[in-house]
Order: C-alpha cells, then structure tokens, then sequence
C-alpha cells in the first residue's frame, strides 16, 4: 500500500541522501534474479536505515532478515570501525548472492552470515548490540523482540520493519488474518512495555524505533 501520492514519495526520495551505486547494482540483481523483489528495503527506507546507523554509531548490530543484503550495507555505513554486523536469513540459497555483494563493500569483513531459524541462532550470539533490525517473519516478531531484549543494554535501539502491514492493522476485515492479529498485538506490546519506549514512523510499510531504557 502506498500512503503518499507517487508525486510525494517521488519529491522525498528526491530530496534525501542519492542511493550509492553498488546499492543500484544490488537492486538492479535482485529484480532480475529473486522472487519478490518487493521485499528489498530500497533506496528511501534504505537511506533512513543508513542515517539512524550513523547518528547511533553502533559497535555492534543484529539484523533478523538478511533477504539479498540490502538493509545489511545500509545498516553498516554508520558501523564502528571495529564493529560487526550478525545478520541472519532462513533462506540459504541467498547467501551466495549476499556475500559477493558484502565482499564489493567496504564492510566484507565485518558482516557475519547467520543461515536458520532465527529463534534458533539469536541465543547462540554472544554480543551485546547497540542497534536492532528485525524484518523477517512477522509471526514470530514478538519472540524475537523477547531474545532480542537479553541481548542489548540501555540506549539500545530495536527497529521493526513493516508494522503497519498495508495498512491492515487499520482495516476492520484484516483483524481474523493472522499475522495482521500478531502485528495489532506486537505494536501494543511496544506502546505499553516498561522496558522501553516507542515511536512507530510512517516509513514505507511501518517502522518502529523502539530505545531500550
């Protein structure tokens, strides 16, 4: 679902930081090569993931949902020097793609590949995180954000993508779909946790910026 006018997000898009050219080349792939190219964070979304990067200037990042590593590259251009990116996808046919294109960056070294269950992996790492991007199966966003919790500290900042779901979080109809059921019960979750507190953005599909206390 679009929320703006093409005009609009055309203007926006126009009027923020240019996509860099190995993040062209990587969109250009994944249309041409992956199913559902849609689900790529894309140049907008992907300059406000870069910009939040920056200004926290994390030592270490998580990422739950890898797709073709778009997010991934975005995330690490506000990395430490001496950081790491974990990210983590189910999909194993993708991490080939993925690397060739984390290897063409600056940042090769310093991304680590996780491919499973995400439930699965996160108890196994070992790192405290200083920045979150959780945008893999939105079912099972509220045990992520569970896992997740032990892993950060104070200041800490969780971002959950596609929270507003086309919109069906606000359509009466949608409320006997499942994940749209998960998602009404995920945002709550966030609004009303002591743990933490939230903004939920109208970035494309839904972002929340969630700072641990």
């Amino acid at each position: 679902m679009h929320f703006l006018s093409p005009d609009l997000e055309n203007y926006i898009q126009d009027h923020s930081e240019e996509e860099p050219q190995l993040l062209q080349e990587l969109t250009r792939e994944t249309h041409l090569k992956v199913i559902r190219p849609r689900m790529l964070t894309g140049h907008f979304q992907g300059r406000v993931l870069s910009m939040l990067s920056k200004i926290i200037h994390p030592k270490n990042i998580l990422e739950i949902g890898t797709y073709t590593g778009y997010s991934a590259l975005c995330l690490c251009e506000g990395l430490q020097n001496d950081g790491q990116l974990d990210t983590i996808d189910i999909n194993e046919e993708l991490f080939e793609m993925q690397r060739s294109f984390f290897n063409k960056s600056r940042f090769g070294k310093q991304i680590i590949q996780h491919t499973g269950d995400a439930k699965t992996i996160l108890p196994t790492l070992k790192h405290t995180y200083d920045l979150v991007f959780i945008d893999a199966e939105k079912k099972e966003y509220p045990e992520y954000f569970e896992l997740i919790m032990s892993k950060t500290k104070s200041g800490s900042v969780i971002l959950s993508d596609n929270v507003l779901w086309s919109g069906k979080i606000v359509d009466p109809s949608s409320v006997t779909d499942k994940t749209t059921k998960v998602l009404l019960e995920y945002n709550k979750k966030l609004k009303e946790d002591p743990r933490v507190e939230t903004v939920l953005l109208p970035v494309r599909d839904g972002l929340t910026v969630t700072r641990v206390r």
